[in-house]
Order: structure tokens, then sequence, then C-alpha cells
């Protein structure tokens, strides 16, 4: 079946009991036995749930994959994910990724005897670099957050193979719409499902997708052991918004693209990242790699002053204030005192992630009203 349909059908059947189209949320902690044995169906709803279990297989089915693990946040995963590792390993990770990501990392698990290097994947070289006899993972997000970088997750894949390290892709920029790193090689994929697998901004969930049967094992382990798991009515608002992943990505995209266009041209903007301009530096990766080039774009203030950029995310009416992405309404947001505030200013300002860096995720309201919005804001700065 082709993407769309899985989108609505997979994972989800007419309930047996009263014929509901869609998935019944069962909201219960715990499950009748009919004898006190090793139970091979549903017992105590941190293990599993009906409406969980929906869940899962919808978006393994959407990533191309066999199983999935849902979390109750997109952290949650990613802490998972991480204690598949033991102390004395070593992880190379992107340098401008999501700033909760490298929270986690260096402030988390290097207690724990993890070691990171966080290079910059555009150039994979750096990568190459950065590898040690001990390294057992490569953390990879593309488009990255906050500056859309590209990797060529292919070529990253193959090259962590060769190191005997893990690759991981962080899809939640891209969605499975867009890209499907499984199969370009990579072992596992994980999501913050509170963005735009969601949707509409009122869930807060994540997910870890791998088609291989012994890390599928362990990640379900960790998920029942360490019972970060998602609510019912979690999964339920979640599978909801799947069923219209494909339609609102078309249109998030299509506005995206016209947001970086008048911001490119505007005065008052230094640069724009944006991977689907011909200037990006790799643009040709992306255009292999991906459908379409999402519904994110940052850029910078010709003004290199911190406080134009903060005054600006308080001048638009249509983009709010706020952190998240990926709902349908257009949100603006300033990296350095927000999403990536965990950051030192010398690792953000060495990776390219100026002060007056400005992230938005536009949503799928009229483009025109969104530009007239913008401009009307950069103009007022």
């Amino acid at each position: 079946m082709k993407f769309e349909t899985l989108a609505v059908h997979a994972g989800q059947e007419p309930d047996s009991a009263t014929g509901a189209i869609m998935t019944p949320i069962y909201q219960t902690s715990t499950f009748a036995q009919s004898e006190p044995t090793v139970h091979k169906g549903y017992d105590y709803s941190r293990a599993g749930n009906p409406t969980r279990s929906a869940l899962e297989k919808n978006l393994a089915a959407l990533e191309g994959a066999k199983y999935c693990a849902a979390f109750s946040s997109g952290m949650g995963a990613i802490d998972a994910v991480l204690k598949l590792l033991k102390g004395g390993d070593h992880i190379v990770a992107g340098n401008d990724i999501y700033g909760g990501t490298y929270r986690i990392f260096v402030k988390v698990f290097e207690q724990f005897g993890l070691t990171f290097d966080f290079v910059d994947m555009s150039n994979l070289d750096n990568m190459k670099k950065a590898l040690r006899p001990n390294t057992r993972l490569i953390w990879i997000e593309t488009p990255t957050n906050p500056l859309l970088r590209i990797v060529d997750i292919e070529e990253a894949a193959r090259i962590a193979r060769t190191a005997r390290a893990l690759s991981v892709v962080d899809n939640t920029f891209a969605t499975p719409f867009l890209q499907q790193p499984l199969s370009l090689g990579v072992d596992i994929v994980v999501h913050s499902a509170t963005k735009y697998i969601g949707g509409h901004s009122d869930v807060i969930l994540g997910a870890a997708i791998t088609n291989d049967n012994s890390l599928a094992e362990k990640i379900f382990f960790i998920q029942k052991s360490s019972g970060a798991v998602p609510g019912p009515f979690d999964c339920f608002l979640a599978l909801r918004g799947t069923k219209t992943l494909h339609l609102r990505m078309q249109r998030h995209c299509e506005n995206a693209r016209r947001i970086a266009e008048f911001l490119k041209s505007h005065p008052k903007v230094k640069h724009v990242n944006y991977p689907g301009f011909k200037d990006h530096p790799n643009y040709s990766i992306a255009s292999r790699q991906m459908k379409d080039f999402g519904g994110m774009v940052s850029f910078t203030l010709k003004e290199d002053n911190i406080g134009a950029a903060k005054r600006l995310t308080t001048l638009t009416k249509l983009f709010t204030l706020a952190e998240s992405l990926g709902g349908v309404e257009s949100l603006i947001e300033h990296p350095a005192s927000m999403t990536h505030a965990s950051l030192p200013r010398d690792v953000r300002m060495k990776s390219g992630l100026e002060d007056t860096l400005i992230r938005l995720s536009v949503g799928v309201e009229n483009a025109e009203d969104l530009i007239h919005d913008m401009g009307h804001a950069l103009d007022a700065v």
C-alpha cells in the first residue's frame, strides 16, 4: 500500500466489540486474566495497551518498519536508545542538534560514562575523523534543528556499519512522508511525535522505530522497564494526526517554500536556511533523499543585534511566539534563548547558531497571510 493509505489504515481495524471505526481509547491500567500464568495478551498498560499497539503498528508501517515502541515524549525515545549503550561507549552527533538532545547527552548520560563528540555532519569527513575504536553510535538529525543542514543518510549509515556502530536518525523534521531513513540503511529512527505526527500541538509523544529484531527486543524491554510510556488518550490523538500527515505536510512544504523565498529577498534578512534552495550546500542530497524540503525555515538578520531578533519574535500576529513545531499553526522562536538555551554560547556560536537566528515552523494557513504578517514584523524592527 502507498503512504497515504497506510496513514489512514495501518494498525487499525474496526473495533471487534462494537464495530467502531476509530480505535477506542482503552483507558485502563490493568486487564482481567483467565488464569495466573504468563499472559500472552495484555496484562498491564505499562507493558502494553491496545490503543498504543495500534499507534505503534501505524508508525512502523509509515517508516517501512517492523517494530515501533511509543514513548511519553521524544526525549523518552532518545533516553531509551541511549540505554542500549554502556559506560565507556562513544557517540558522534551533529553539532547543531536539538538543545534537549544535547542536554540529555552531556548533562545526564556523560555521568554514566558515555562520551560524545559533536561535529558538522553535513560534511561526513568530519564524522569520519571523530570516530574512535569505542564509537558505538552515530546520532544524525537531518534536516538539523535549527540550521536546516542536510546529512547524507545512506553514506552516514554505511560509515557507521563499517565502524560497527549503530546509526540513528531523528526524523522529526522530515517525517516519514518526506524521508524514510531505514530504507537508506539506518538502524533506528526516532521521532518527537509531538510535532508533525501529532500535528495539532495537543499531545506529547515519542517513538523509536527499527527493523532489527534484536534492537526491537531491547527497546521494548527498556520501554517496559523504565516506564516512559504514553497514555492511551495521547496515542489516540497521535493516531488521529497520522491520518492527515500527508495532507498537512504538503501544505507545510508549500508554505515554507513561499516564506523562504520572501525572506531571501527581504533587505533586513542576512541569510535564510532552507534546504529547498539550489544554493543550499547539500541541496542535491536533500533532493535525492527527501520528497520535499519540509516546513521549517530559519534566518538571521543583517542587524547583528540579539535585541532586534528577540523583538521581531514579538511583533508577528499569525506566527505565535512559542517553542515546539509541526502544528497546523505557524510558530516563531529565538533558539539562542529558547529551544537551544541549554547549549553554552561558545558551543552555539562554533556550530553556526548565531544570536540573531530565528526559527519558523510554517503552518498550514494561507501563505499570503503569513508573508504579510512576517513582512509587517520585519518592517517594524
